[in-house]
């Protein structure tokens, strides 16, 4: 019979169904589990279709709705409720269990979509994004740490490659899907629809009992004063309002403090603080800076360029495609390479692509082509193998505030990347023309230096792997 892993005891079929042939209950396991991974991709599927599908029909729900001035609001609201809520879903589950808070997220994202497709004004509308996005912040963080608890090394990178692929389609098909509904049915349909497939999600990954991973309470004093810190840094990054960015930052500071000296964190920095994590957690936050940071600004590249808008949003493409099949390819390498080689492979190549966007940015656009693969493929390479092997070495009891924690510090990344990089780019974006096109390769230039910078830090990893199954876990420490 197949050996089960001890993490994923907690999934065994029931002993009625374990009697008969020794090979049944390893083929009922995996049936379960192929249900349950299942539904938590087409729940992840749909919150990373949420994040794009909403901007092309905009225009139109401005126009049907009103309230212009709230325009960019339904996005910024959003993401950034999925972003600071991330944590405390992931640490929440470390100590209620993960499958009900799943439940509750996909419960809360329907309700918040049910509500944006009814709306009737634009502040409506508003609050419904605020609710799907509080579901959101549930669904990728606890998908991640329910596949890292489901799966032993080798077969959980070839999922985790999986569903990179799932989040990357969503990106290219979200803008398309969401024109097409505004322009064969009504843009309320761009929410109405999530309610099916999000129930079919629901039902696939099931109601059955889940037994907590045992974690102690958070601190709840602590766990608000980090929210409330990253909602006032995020939301001053975002609107570029530096009175909220200073006192984030402040508080932001006060708040780790705080959780390292606290008994019960929300955020496990002791965890996050060794070997692997540590750097899997710098990784994820200097690449999010520079890949999120300027890939926010290849559009305006292109079109400084004299590409046309339609055009310039193509020339994302290779950066997704990249993404996207690097990850299923990491996820075959993962086991035979390991973490070290492939991270810093993927942050190798990540710099050179930013570098040749750098050099080749007076070149004609195509030169862009390629080197957007390089960075795309860099990304998949060194945040497949660094999240992949941060879970591997986290014991259950943290494995839900690990998981959480790394997808926060890629966004966080993102957004002072973004900020930092609109600052470095100054009023060139107003002047356009080769002032835009200097500025844009000072901003890449900046990426491949945060790359670098990641590679050098991941240098460690080459004298540990981490390539064996799950049986070498650390044990479930209590946080």
């Amino acid at each position: 019979m197949e050996p089960i892993d001890p993490v994923e005891e907690k999934w065994r079929v029931p002993s009625a169904e374990r009697q008969g042939t020794p090979e049944r209950a390893p083929r009922a396991l995996r049936a379960r589990r192929r249900r349950l991974t299942t539904g938590l991709v087409l729940g992840l599927f749909l919150a990373a279709l949420e994040a794009g599908v909403v901007a092309p029909v905009m225009p139109t729900i401005v126009r049907d709705l009103g309230g212009a001035r709230l325009y960019g609001l339904p996005f910024a609201i959003y993401l950034l409720l999925a972003t600071v809520s991330a944590p405390l879903w992931g640490r929440a589950s470390d100590r209620y269990g993960r499958l009900r808070l799943y439940q509750t997220g996909v419960a809360l994202f329907l309700t918040g979509s049910a509500l944006c497709g009814a709306a009737r004004t634009m502040g409506a509308l508003v609050l419904g994004r605020a609710v799907q996005g509080l579901g959101a912040g549930a669904l990728q963080p606890l998908t991640f740490t329910l596949i890292g608890e489901l799966y032993p090394l080798a077969e959980r990178a070839r999922v985790q490659g999986f569903i990179s692929a799932v989040w990357g389609l969503s990106g290219l098909l979200g803008p398309t899907l969401g024109g097409a509904l505004v322009q064969w049915a009504s843009w309320r349909w761009v929410f109405y629809l999530n309610l099916p497939f999000g129930l079919l999600a629901a039902a696939l990954v099931g109601l059955r009992r889940d037994p907590a991973p045992g974690a102690a309470p958070v601190d709840l004093a602590g766990a608000l004063a980090f929210t409330a810190a990253s909602t006032a840094l995020l939301l001053g990054l975002e609107l570029r309002y530096p009175t909220w960015t200073a006192v984030g930052l402040l508080g932001l500071g006060v708040a780790l403090r705080e959780q390292w000296r606290s008994p019960h964190p929300l955020v496990p920095l002791r965890h996050l603080r060794a070997g692997l994590p540590h750097v899997a957690l710098a990784g994820n936050l200097l690449a999010g800076a520079a890949y999120f940071g300027s890939v926010a600004y290849v559009p305006l590249f292109a079109q400084a360029k004299g590409a046309s808008p339609a055009a310039s949003g193509l020339l994302l493409t290779p950066l997704i495609v990249g993404w996207t099949g690097a990850s299923i390819v990491a996820s075959r390498l993962l086991p035979r390479v390991g973490v070290g080689r492939l991270a810093l492979g993927g942050f190798a190549l990540l710099s050179l692509g930013f570098l040749a966007l750098a050099l080749t940015a007076p070149a004609p656009l195509g030169w862009a082509v390629p080197a957007g693969l390089a960075v795309g493929v860099g990304m998949g390479f060194a945040m497949l193998s660094l999240f992949v092997g941060a879970q591997e070495v986290t014991g259950r009891a943290a494995l839900g505030a690990v998981t959480a924690g790394l997808l926060f510090a890629r966004s966080l990344g993102g957004a002072v990347g973004l900020a930092a990089f609109g600052a470095l780019l100054g009023d060139a974006v107003v002047r356009g023309g080769p002032a835009l096109v200097a500025g844009l390769t000072r901003v890449f230039a900046a990426g491949a230096g945060l790359a670098a910078l990641a590679g050098w830090l991941a240098r460690g990893l080459l004298r540990r792997s981490v390539t064996s199954p799950a049986t070498h876990r650390r044990p479930p420490q209590r946080s």
